[in-house]
């Protein structure tokens, strides 16, 4: 076998075990078997390989582990482990066995993941819907994160437990709480032109980074530019004004975050009535109106400027159902997990506008997007275009109807 003239799959060199033990993995299993596949270190110098059964056991061994931690599915294999271990006369670690990490709407199988990457259904190994340590941190979840997730969760040796992705999101947005720093975007602008105001006046206003921030500090603040044109999002105007709602509607006012009240006057329809191509407005210098709706916004930083333009990616669950791996299954390649693929689990937004402060973030910052979510600057970004990955939506605070409280 070692020297190469015995045909791959023609024989394997078994252990001398106990063929009459209760457990099965006792019944000689396999220490090598003949590949003739290059070995990424060794090369064609070896074409025989060792067995997980045989060689597992001995690296633990060898590299002094205390305790070898593995899921279920081994724990059938620990009679074997400790075998191999007394036969040689090799230091024995300690061997734990656990759940696997189950989360909902998620595929946990590296085998699964795989396919995913390979065959291209996601955008890598770091896609940031995929729950790998290269896709998390892509998204934008820390290190401490994660491990807060883990401590919260404990440890159990249960296999039919599924934890809930919302038990995630909760542990994300206690540290981005704390750590992300606001600003506004506004990912579908909506023209809104102050026209009490006069042109080419600019006011520089002092949003806050924090909301704890203090008062006195001038690092607590960003600068926000308020200008004759302001955009807001196209989802915080309606033509018809329901009691529950709270965003801006004809004859109707509303607070721009860190500014005016603006109260809009006109509406300039495009070619189809139910296209709004422009809002007029005016703004209350005074701010003795005390509308109940706050607004994000973003205005054009001098007359005629266009506002920085960023790209922003929104994520949702990659698949429809909770326990995607448990669907039942008939078929012989095992596609019913794939079927189950949320087709809108990734939503581009190329338009989007954001603040001037916005322009210096790097790679690995992340922000607080003013009542859209959390948000982290993705490894596609270049000194031309920004590019922001959604990395969890805020708690819903804004009332059934959608409108801004």
């Amino acid at each position: 076998m070692r020297r190469g003239l015995i045909a791959e799959g023609a024989a394997t060199l078994r252990m001398k075990q106990d063929m009459q033990n209760d457990t099965r993995n006792m019944y000689d299993l396999i220490a090598y078997r003949v590949k003739f596949t290059p070995h990424p270190h060794a090369g064609d110098k070896w074409c025989i390989y060792p067995s997980y059964d045989y060689a597992h056991c001995m690296v633990d061994s060898f590299e002094n582990i205390t305790h070898s931690l593995c899921t279920l599915e081994f724990d059938v294999r620990r009679p074997s482990y400790y075998w191999v271990l007394v036969a040689l006369g090799l230091y024995q670690p300690y061997v734990w066995e656990y759940s696997r990490l189950n989360i909902s709407h998620n595929i946990m199988s590296k085998r699964k993941l795989n396919r995913l990457v390979t065959e291209k259904w996601v955008d890598g190994w770091d896609d940031p819907r995929l729950l790998t340590l290269a896709g998390l941190r892509r998204r934008g979840v820390s290190a401490a994160t994660i491990n807060s997730f883990i401590r919260g969760m404990g440890i159990t040796r249960s296999d039919n437990s599924l934890i809930p992705f919302e038990r995630l999101e909760y542990h994300i947005r206690e540290e981005l709480n704390k750590t992300a720093s606001r600003a506004m975007v506004v990912l579908h602008p909506l023209k809104v032109v102050i026209t009490n105001l006069e042109d080419g006046k600019v006011i520089d206003l002092d949003g806050k980074k924090w909301p704890d921030a203090p008062a006195d500090e001038a690092s607590s603040y960003y600068k926000v530019p308020f200008s004759r044109t302001v955009y807001i999002e196209k989802t915080d105007f309606r033509l018809e004004d329901p009691k529950d709602y709270y965003g801006l509607a004809p004859g109707k006012s509303a607070l721009l975050r860190y500014a005016f009240p603006i109260k809009c006057t006109e509406v300039i329809h495009g070619d189809n009535p139910d296209d709004i191509g422009e809002i007029r407005a005016e703004y209350d210098p005074s701010k003795t109106s005390k509308p109940k709706g706050v607004l994000h916004w973003v205005a054009e930083p001098a007359p005629g400027v266009e506002p920085l333009k960023v790209e922003i990616r929104l994520f949702e669950k990659l698949f429809l159902s909770e326990n995607p791996a448990g669907l039942e299954d008939k078929e012989p390649e095992g596609t019913a997990w794939l079927r189950d693929l949320n087709p809108h689990s990734k939503e581009v937004v190329k338009g989007a506008y954001a603040v001037p402060s916005l322009a210096a973030a790097v790679v690995g910052n992340k922000f607080q997007f003013e009542r859209l979510g959390y948000f982290a600057v993705d490894t596609d970004s270049t000194p031309e275009k920004l590019v922001f990955n959604r990395t969890v939506t805020l708690r819903d605070s804004y009332g059934k109807a959608g409108g801004p409280r």
